[in-house]
């Protein structure tokens, strides 16, 4: 029973990262491409409140509960698609971790922004560009962790 209950969270986990991940790059390039500091501002502090509230919590769940199933269900540790997974969730993080600072400074250069009546800094542009930049082989990498956990020993047999 423990077993499945982990599963459950795991596999919720992996659904909240990845939906809020990709509904937060939605928001932001729709409230981007306005070019209003209030809307910008709006869906910046949107997303960071969504990050702290649905991706950090579901970030920490994902190992803890894969790992733990993995221990229980007397799974090799050593086992290729569980470092191709956690090498994946590894990438996907170190990807997120600056991606997350930026929208932090995104945050409070629209929020400035709309304060004071101006357009969205050029700093607001370069930082939305690096975000991106970030953001895409982040998520990439999440999806594709997502696929080698789903597939294990089938297709992905090769990993060992």
């Amino acid at each position: 029973m423990l077993y499945l209950i982990l599963k459950a969270l795991h596999v919720l986990s992996a659904v909240i990262f990845l939906g809020t991940g990709l509904g937060s790059a939605w928001f932001k390039w729709r409230a981007d491409r306005t070019g209003d500091a209030r809307v910008a501002s709006w869906a910046a502090r949107q997303i960071v409140i969504a990050d702290w509230v649905f991706t950090v919590p579901a970030g920490l769940l994902l190992p803890v509960t894969g790992l733990w199933m993995a221990a229980i269900g007397g799974m090799d540790f050593g086992a290729g698609w569980i470092l191709w997974g956690l090498g994946g969730y590894a990438v996907a993080g170190v990807l997120w971790l600056p991606a997350a600072w930026l929208q932090l400074r995104m945050r409070d250069l629209a929020a400035r922004a709309s304060r004071d009546g101006e357009p969205l800094p050029a700093e607001f542009h370069r930082y939305a560009r690096a975000w991106a930049a970030l953001g895409v082989p982040s998520f990439g990498a999440a999806t594709v962790t997502v696929w080698v956990m789903i597939a294990k020993h089938g297709s992905w047999a090769w990993l060992g």
